[in-house]
């Protein structure tokens, strides 16, 4: 067969380094182990249960250009990942236009957010904000009709897109508004959720949701209607299983699923120091290095457990790692693919490092 073990080996005389690591994630991603597709929610759009994040390719928390971000987007479509999420959040635009110039006229499905409004003006000091080189916007919380409908129709314009495919009101909850939350998630209550039931019924786009940290929003967010999925950021992971006891049966009842974002915990799984976009604590810290320590036990890398744990419960349509760069990207794809024995799961278990009732990838 085309693309077997066989043209590995030829091909090796050839290629070294990163161009045959490419080369085997090739014939893998064509042959032996493309990435599959779940539904959403109830719907019958399918998406890749491996998508891209594309938070860093606006400069969140990392100092990526144009180009390098372009690159990244092109080596993702060459490997089979065919799912992006995007935001106005990241980098002020600068994420929706890179992703909406290399996607464009290729086989894509996208989700992007609303809830945020970009108005002309620089902020003082992006770092504040927890980004490199913004386009010069700043932001205006709006979750009402108006503001969801502006939103959407902005984020058209930005992306160069005629469709955004998955609409997600972003960052509605305590975690990102403390005490304003109760003005903003009223005002999608009264008003924000009907604007996207709208678009969703209309065709304009195929399903709505929230993205967010937090399993308490999404919660609130049940009693406002039927949603289609969550992207939620780091609180299904290897490190944390908090949704199982109450979100999760809930959306099984009401047909929502769940994207799981921030599967390596803003990078603590895969060596960092950051958990929740700020400086781990300690007692996370010690939870992330016994589960390091299990994966050495195995040999096996800490990331690709990271990677597959969330892909094992049938709850979760996808799951979006954010690479910073192409061999970011390669290593994931590499994640992706390493045999984890069913040993390795159990190991956790038993040392109360992950749920019991969690499942776990066969």
């Amino acid at each position: 067969m085309a693309g077997s073990g066989d043209d590995v080996s030829v091909y090796e005389q050839y290629l070294s380094g990163d161009d045959f690591a490419i080369y085997k994630l090739k014939i893998r991603r064509a042959y032996l182990m493309p990435i599959y597709k779940k539904p959403v929610g109830k719907t019958n759009l399918e998406i890749g249960v491996l998508g891209l994040g594309c938070a860093p390719l606006g400069g969140n928390f990392v100092d990526l250009n144009y180009d390098d971000a372009a690159k990244i987007i092109k080596k993702a479509l060459a490997m089979g990942i065919s799912y992006f999420d995007t935001a106005p959040w990241y980098g002020f635009g600068r994420s929706e236009r890179v992703v909406g110039d290399h996607i464009r006229h290729k086989d894509f499905v996208i989700s992007s957010k609303v809830g945020r409004i970009l108005k002309p003006g620089a902020v003082e000091n992006p770092k504040d904000f927890g980004m490199v080189d913004p386009l010069p916007f700043h932001v205006i919380y709006d979750y009402s009709y108006d503001g969801i409908m502006r939103s959407f129709e902005d984020g058209l314009q930005r992306l160069g897109l005629e469709r955004i495919d998955i609409l997600l009101a972003h960052d509605i909850g305590e975690f990102q508004h403390s005490n304003e939350n109760n003005r903003h998630f009223g005002d999608l209550k009264k008003s924000g959720y009907k604007a996207m039931a709208e678009l969703r019924e209309q065709g304009l786009v195929r399903a709505i949701g929230l993205g967010v940290n937090e399993n308490q929003v999404c919660l609130d967010a049940l009693e406002l209607g039927q949603w289609d999925v969550f992207l939620l950021a780091g609180r299904y992971t290897l490190l944390e299983q908090t949704p199982l006891k109450l979100l999760f049966p809930a959306c099984e009842v009401a047909g929502t699923s769940i994207i799981c974002g921030g599967p390596f915990n803003s990078g603590l799984l895969v060596g960092r120091d950051m958990w929740n976009y700020a400086k781990a604590p300690a007692d996370i810290v010690e939870k992330a290095k016994k589960l390091n320590a299990v994966a050495n036990e195995f040999d096996i890398p800490l990331g690709a457990a990271a990677l597959q744990f969330p892909q094992a419960n049938p709850l979760i349509t996808s799951v979006i790692p954010g690479p910073r760069s192409e061999a970011e990207l390669i290593e994931i794809l590499e994640w992706q693919d390493t045999k984890i024995p069913s040993e390795f799961w159990t190991s956790l278990k038993d040392k109360n490092l992950v749920a019991v009732e969690a499942p776990t990838p066969e």
